[in-house]
């Protein structure tokens, strides 16, 4: 059996038992959320993005987040030459673990996703990218996080440090 057979046959029975614990927890949830932060590359000035989440639970303290949406690095001025680095776009799909805790299912928390971020430059590739997280979450809804967002490709690596407000609800 070929490894990648493997790792998705493996990978498709997490997320079936994922599910089947999941059938005495809480409802999932579906967040969106906006991102801005401050890049760790001297060629962006800042980040923005925006991305959707679909969270479901364990158990009250822990949560499978699904998130995807589209983050940009914004390039600044080389130098004193007038000239811009050029912007990076792209479009992160990660998976995580999120632990609350208190067992509430809300209040503090913290997140480690991974998955892959997909250039929307032509030619500019898949990087592999990582999300540690802490936050707050409130039962109303709200939810703030501090994280640091980190993208490598051929050993190039960049990311930004930044907050994520968003407004998730129950399904």
């Amino acid at each position: 059996m070929k490894r990648s057979t493997k790792f998705l046959a493996t990978a498709v029975a997490a997320v079936a038992l994922f599910f089947s614990t999941n059938a005495n927890a809480q409802s999932p949830k579906l967040g969106v959320g906006v991102n801005v932060g401050v890049p760790t590359s001297d060629a962006y000035n800042f980040a923005i993005g925006a991305d959707l989440r679909y969270q479901f639970d364990i158990d009250k303290q822990l949560s499978v987040p699904i998130t995807a949406g589209y983050t940009r690095l914004m390039g600044k001025e080389i130098g004193n030459t007038g000239i811009d680095y050029a912007d990076f776009g792209y479009i992160p799909a990660k998976v995580g673990l999120k632990y609350f805790f208190n067992d509430s299912g809300s209040g503090a928390y913290g997140l480690a996703e991974a998955g892959a971020g997909f250039s929307t430059q032509s030619g500019g590739g898949t990087s592999f990218v990582y999300s540690p997280a802490i936050g707050y979450s409130w039962s109303n809804g709200l939810d703030l996080g501090a994280k640091y967002e980190g993208l490598s490709k051929n050993s190039v690596n960049t990311g930004y440090f930044g907050l994520r407000l968003a407004y998730g609800f129950k399904l």
